[in-house]
């Protein structure tokens, strides 16, 4: 009994941080170009007894002494997919697990942004192999069961030794969603096993398939990107092969850091051409872009 209870309140922990991300966000819309995304007004009409007032156009009434009720045309509804890793390299740093708890927050905020829009929402968690596939639906009842797996997966017994298998996974997904789809990739896409052409393969066949992409590339920019480390011997541990290096960072600092900008132009590169939308999501910063950038996708896909 006491599980279940720790994981309610858990999962209403997570709810919550959603909900006050996301209200956050809206507020500051307000101050930005991007206001008004729920539904929009489409005309007057004149007030016919019995209905709700709910609607009416104070303003008009006081100009022209008649009752009118304002018209909204909702946007059409959209299916999303996000698209979640959770392999061990998802985990660093492991004393705070940063690049995973970025990315379980950042879809639970979308995932309550997309319901609050009436939007579907599905979860796809996935490491060598997808995980956990949900369906892809609209009710408070599913955003509850994503909002549960998204705690679960936090909050799950830390394993090294989980790898990455990007190409097969995204593969899968393309085959298993029949209907044009939005979809969300949280992923650090570190995939020793593969080479980035055999990813970029599967990215073509979500975008051959007529899904839509955005693509999070989640990592820590201090360490991950610009290999900022104290002048001091370090053990270096590869979170998924378990393999170990000790060395000073001064040492191989440019040769890594080369390599690394040397990838990531590849990747936006790539996505560019395939029309996919690339951020770069660095865990240390809030999750303004995170949203933003889902919006702006969204505003695209009518």
């Amino acid at each position: 009994m006491s599980t279940g209870l720790e994981n309610i309140r858990q999962a209403a922990g997570l709810e919550l941080l959603a909900r006050q991300l996301v209200e956050g966000f809206i507020t500051g819309l307000h101050k930005s170009p991007y206001h008004g995304f729920s539904v929009e007004f489409a005309e007057h009409r004149l007030y016919n007894e019995g209905q709700s007032t709910r609607h009416i156009d104070w303003k008009v009434f006081a100009r022209t002494d008649r009752l009118y009720t304002k018209q909204y045309e909702e946007e059409t509804n959209l299916r999303c997919l996000i698209v979640l890793d959770t392999s061990s390299s998802m985990r660093y740093p492991v004393d705070t697990q940063a690049k995973l708890r970025f990315s379980v927050q950042a879809s639970a905020a979308l995932a309550y942004l997309l319901h609050q829009q009436r939007d579907a929402v599905g979860l796809c968690l996935f490491s060598d192999k997808i995980d956990e596939l949900t369906p892809v639906k609209s009710t408070s009842t599913h955003l509850e069961k994503v909002f549960g797996l998204l705690e679960k997966t936090l909050h799950s017994e830390k394993k090294q030794g989980k790898p990455t298998n990007v190409p097969d996974v995204l593969h899968e997904v393309a085959e298993k969603i029949h209907k044009r789809s939005l979809v969300i990739l949280f992923s650090d896409m570190f995939d020793g096993n593969h080479s980035i052409e055999e990813v970029f393969k599967s990215l073509q066949h979500l975008k051959h398939n007529k899904h839509e992409v955005l693509l999070f590339h989640v990592s820590d920019h201090e360490t991950e990107l610009a290999f900022n480390f104290e002048e001091r011997p370090y053990e270096f541990v590869d979170l998924e092969s378990g393999d170990r290096l000790r060395l000073n960072p001064s040492e191989i600092r440019t040769q890594y850091v080369s390599s690394q900008e040397s990838f990531y132009k590849m990747l936006q590169l790539k996505c560019n051409q395939l029309k996919i939308d690339f951020v770069s999501a660095n865990t240390r910063t809030d999750y303004f872009e995170v949203l933003q950038a889902y919006l702006i996708k969204r505003s695209r896909m009518k």
